[in-house]
């Protein structure tokens, strides 16, 4: 979990300044949802995305 939290710190929300609430929780939204859980690369994956892995056991 730590390291999780470090990486959405620094990859999502390091330095960012938001003008609303909202603002801030589209951000981690997108972060979440778009980024980490579809597109970045996990270790327990074999360095896949989720997206590459998964096409990568139905083919």
């Amino acid at each position: 979990m730590e390291s999780w939290n470090h990486s959405f710190k620094v990859e999502a929300i390091h330095g960012e300044r938001f003008k609303t609430r909202s603002d801030a929780k589209s951000q981690v939204f997108e972060y979440i949802e778009v980024y980490y859980n579809r597109k970045r690369l996990h270790s327990k994956l074999g360095y896949l995305s989720p997206e590459a892995f998964e096409a990568k056991k139905i083919a």
